[in-house]
């Protein structure tokens, strides 16, 4: 006889089977993960036998190009806590009357150290920081009393000391590590600290050095026994890697002096190197303001300061180059033949062609290329311009005209970073064919973007960028990457930094436009300069500004052998003449005769004295 199949018993014995394998399979896996991936338990029982000391290695000196300490480390001692160890047991009062915090403050730090998401490497059996940064003078006191805290025990590091109040941001500063940077480097650990800014943040890796390990032998009521295995499994600390930079710090100081009271940014560059001589960025601050315990308050301030002393103008800051930037297109149309050394263009107070005006100063007319770099004449290279991107015969569209004039652009360094070894470069601003198709709907010509020619308009450079142009002419066509550091002890420079970079164009044109350059010096736009004996070439700027023009100043010394190239950029500061040449010669005479006359000095005073009244839009 045929039996019935109950299929709904059928089933529910698959679900409960189903159901109770589920179960040992989460059973097994929150096991494995307990006892085989965490390491709790073994942090646990390691805690007990052993106390892993971490030994903080020094962190690399920093040296200017003469040997000059510019940063150094000084003792100091962080409080660690173990959780674990010291709960229950501890006589918080006298802890901390002894440390001089309050109550609140000490329940307030318990409670962040505990707290997962502000300290994600939490755990009860290793050491945590508890308060860091603490002065011989607070340890000593500390000391003699930490017997009677168990669970808190002391880590000795260092800090950052500054020899001198200058170069803030070349050098930068060191801070305690967040969350970010332990998730993208476990080398890190809460409580840690890193470069933030400057070198300090570009060499992290080299400066920083390797951390150490001491393991130390515990008895079962958690007092220390001495090393374990007499040192054998110690790891000792790796001493961070010195750095020299091509920084003259006397050069350095000079510079934050004569901008005093401006907003803007000096440059200079030994050409036949690369190495920045000087970097000046104003406003500024004392790099020794952000060591300590009040580095927190400091930084804050300076980031909320609307004149943004943070910011390093020099590498950051873009503008219109102003008529330094004719220099770049005398060597472009040159090389290019559009013209020749003896082409004369007109220009009666400026260039005018189809209703069309680009003002200029009173100088005679016509004039040839020398002479128009020399007296800076406006109306020489918009013509100059004007011709380059119309000579349809030889290059068949503006298109291409201007594809060319780009690819002279950046093959001068313009438009993209240089790379120097900061962090924070901006590219500035070079405009291709397709931005003005784009801008005029396939619609323009020379006249439409005349206004490059002058270096106004849409170009921008950084003050690096017009630096790295001086040491470019000073080079008669290459430069190196202009870099901060000449030595990374133990390590060879990178090999960025040493290789050539050659412009498209010719060496005989840069010579045209050098004679240019030493004729300005001599009774052109710098004519200032023709009082010091070492030669110097330059070329003015006066960009256009919403307010008062900014004050701009490109070039090198000596003409023949050139050991300097400067860029001079003052904000609201006017003629190219009024504070960019000045400060530049100032400079040049500093680092070729080691110092000053006495009167160059007193220039240097009235220089240092005069101030720049900047309003809420200038900032």
């Amino acid at each position: 006889m045929y039996k019935r199949q109950d299929y709904n018993l059928e089933k529910r014995r698959f679900v409960i089977g189903g159901v109770a394998i589920a179960i040992v399979v989460i059973y097994s896996i929150r096991l494995f993960t307990l006892q085989i991936m965490s390491d709790d338990y073994k942090k646990n029982a390691d805690s007990n036998a052993f106390l892993k000391q971490i030994e903080f290695p020094s962190r690399g000196a920093i040296y200017d190009r003469n040997g000059k300490l510019m940063v150094y480390n000084q003792p100091s001692y962080d409080i660690m806590v173990v959780m674990k160890e010291q709960e229950g047991r501890l006589d918080t009062l006298d802890f901390c009357n002894s440390l001089g915090i309050t109550r609140e403050q000490f329940d307030k730090r318990m409670e962040t150290i505990k707290d997962r998401s502000k300290n994600p490497g939490y755990s009860r059996y290793t050491q945590q920081l508890f308060m860091s940064q603490l002065s011989d003078k607070d340890f000593s006191v500390f000391q003699e009393k930490m017997f009677r805290f168990p669970g808190f025990y002391v880590q000795k590091r260092s800090v950052r000391e500054y020899t001198y109040p200058y170069a803030a941001h070349v050098l930068g500063d060191v801070g305690e590590v967040s969350e970010s940077d332990i998730e993208e480097d476990d080398y890190y650990q809460p409580g840690d600290y890193i470069g933030k800014l400057g070198l300090e943040k570009h060499y992290e890796k080299q400066l920083r050095g390797q951390k150490g390990v001491k393991i130390m032998l515990r008895d079962a009521h958690g007092r220390i026994q001495g090393s374990y295995q007499n040192g054998k499994l110690d790891q000792r600390p790796i001493a961070g890697k010195d750095l020299t930079l091509g920084i003259d710090i006397n050069l350095q100081a000079l510079g934050e002096r004569l901008l005093q009271g401006k907003i803007g940014s000096i440059v200079a560059i030994d050409p036949r190197t690369g190495e920045v001589l000087a970097m000046v960025s104003s406003p500024t601050y004392d790099p020794r303001k952000l060591v300590g315990k009040n580095r927190g308050k400091m930084h804050k301030w300076l980031s909320k300061n609307p004149w943004k002393p943070l910011l390093n103008r020099s590498i950051m800051g873009q503008y219109p180059p102003g008529s330094t930037f004719k220099t770049t297109q005398a060597l472009t149309f040159l090389t290019e033949g559009i013209i020749t050394p003896g082409t004369a263009f007109p220009c009666n107070h400026g260039f005018s062609y189809r209703g069309l005006h680009v003002g200029c100063h009173g100088h005679p007319s016509p004039i040839a290329l020398v002479d128009a770099i020399s007296t800076s004449c406006n109306g020489y290279f918009c013509w100059g311009l004007y011709y380059m991107i119309g000579k349809k015969s030889k290059y068949g569209s503006v298109q291409n005209a201007m594809t060319t004039w780009k690819d002279y652009m950046v093959s001068m360094g313009f438009g993209y970073k240089l790379g120097i070894d900061l962090p924070g470069e901006k590219r500035g601003l070079i405009p291709n064919a397709q931005f003005y198709d784009k801008a005029y709907k396939g619609s323009w010509n020379g006249l439409t973007i005349i206004s490059i020619s002058i270096g106004q308009g849409e170009v921008n450079l950084t003050p690096l960028q017009i630096a790295n142009l001086g040491a470019t002419i000073a080079n008669r066509g290459y430069y190196y990457v202009p870099h901060v550091v000449r030595k990374v002890k133990g390590e060879p420079l990178d090999t960025l930094y040493t290789r050539r970079h050659v412009t498209k164009a010719s060496r005989r044109a840069y010579n045209y436009v050098i004679a240019g350059m030493r004729s300005s010096a001599l009774k052109g736009t710098c004519k200032m300069l023709s009082r010091y004996d070492f030669e110097p070439c330059g070329k003015t700027g006066t960009a256009q500004n919403r307010g008062h023009d900014h004050s701009v100043f490109m070039g090198f010394a000596p003409m023949n052998n050139p050991k300097i190239a400067i860029a001079v950029y003052v904000e609201n500061g006017g003629w190219g003449a009024d504070y960019g040449v000045p400060i530049g010669g100032l400079m040049m005479e500093q680092y070729l005769k080691g110092k000053l006359s006495p009167a160059s000095e007193s220039q240097a005073a009235q220089m240092q004295a005069r101030r720049i009244a900047y309003g809420s839009s200038s900032r």
